[in-house]
C-alpha cells in the first residue's frame, strides 16, 4: 500500500498547478502534461506520481474531448485506440526489457525537427484517418517506454486541414486511450488507486475545471495563433528532450 498525505497548502497548490497545465493543454493542444508532471513531481514521491498522473490525465483528457466532442473524427480515434492497446501489450510483454530510452526519444526528437523546420517542398506528415491504427501502435509503444506521447502525437497534429476544435478534441482522447492501457500496467505492480481516491478525485476535478476553462478559451483563439502556439510547445518539448538525451551521456 502507497498513500499519499499532503498539507492542505501543498494539496491547494497542487491543485492550482493542475489547473492551469490543463487549461495550457485546452488552449495550445500541448505541453500540459508535462507541466502537470513536473508540478505533481513537487510534491509526490516516484513511485506514485506516474500512476496518479496517469489516472488524472485519463479523466482530464475524456473530459476535454467531451467538452469538444462536436468535433471528435471516430474514423481516426478508434484506429488509432485499437493501435495503442496493441503496441502498449507487445511494448510490456515483450519489448520493453529489450529497448532503453535513447532510440525512441532520438527518433521522437526527429519527427518533432522534421514537423517544424521541414524544406516547404518536402511533405507535411498528413496521413488518412485510418493510418492512424500505425500511430497508435507506435504512441502505445512509447507510453511504455518513455511517456512522451504528447509531442509525438502533436507531429501528427500540425496540419492545416484540421481545425484548432479538432486538433484538441482528438488529440486529447488518443491521449486518454493512451493513459487509459497503462492503468492495468500500475495495478499489475500493487498501486493502489483506492488509497489515494481522494487525492486523485481532487486533482482531477482541478483538471476537469481547467479543461473548461481552457475550452472556452480555444473558442476565442483565433487559428492562426492556436497553431503558432503548438508549434512553440513543440519546439519547447523537443529542446526538452534534447536535454534528456544529452544527460544520458550523448
Amino acid at each position: 500500500m502507497e498513500w499519499v498525505d499532503l498539507t492542505a497548502g501543498a494539496l491547494v497548490w497542487l491543485s492550482l498547478a493542475v489547473c492551469l497545465a490543463s487549461l495550457i493543454s485546452s488552449v495550445t493542444g500541448m505541453a500540459g502534461g508535462v507541466l502537470m508532471f513536473a508540478a505533481m513531481s513537487v510534491c509526490l514521491p516516484l513511485r506514485v506520481l506516474v500512476p496518479i498522473h496517469g489516472a488524472v490525465q485519463v479523466v482530464n483528457n475524456a473530459a476535454r474531448s467531451w467538452f469538444l466532442r462536436g468535433h471528435i473524427r471516430w474514423r481516426m480515434c478508434l484506429p488509432f485506440a485499437l493501435g495503442a492497446a496493441l503496441g502498449a501489450t507487445l511494448t510490456t510483454l515483450f519489448i520493453v526489457r529489450y529497448v532503453g530510452e535513447f532510440f525512441p526519444l532520438l527518433l521522437l526528437v526527429g519527427l518533432i525537427l522534421y514537423t517544424l523546420f521541414k524544406p516547404k517542398h518536402l511533405p507535411d506528415l498528413r496521413i488518412p484517418d485510418g493510418a492512424f491504427f500505425w500511430v497508435g501502435i507506435v504512441t502505445g509503444c512509447m507510453g511504455i517506454l518513455v511517456g512522451a506521447i504528447d509531442p509525438l502525437l502533436g507531429v501528427f497534429f500540425l496540419r492545416d486541414d484540421l481545425s484548432k476544435q479538432e486538433v484538441v478534441s482528438n488529440k486529447s482522447l488518443m491521449q486518454m486511450f493512451t493513459h487509459l492501457t497503462k492503468i492495468p500496467a500500475y495495478l499489475y505492480l500493487g498501486f493502489s488507486f483506492l488509497d489515494n481516491a481522494a487525492l486523485i478525485l481532487v486533482l482531477t476535478l482541478a483538471a476537469v475545471v481547467g479543461a473548461r476553462l481552457g475550452v472556452f478559451l480555444l473558442h476565442r483563439v483565433s487559428t492562426r495563433a492556436f497553431f503558432q502556439l503548438m508549434r512553440v510547445a513543440l519546439a519547447l518539448a523537443a529542446l526538452r528532450i534534447i536535454y534528456q538525451l544529452a544527460q544520458m551521456g550523448v
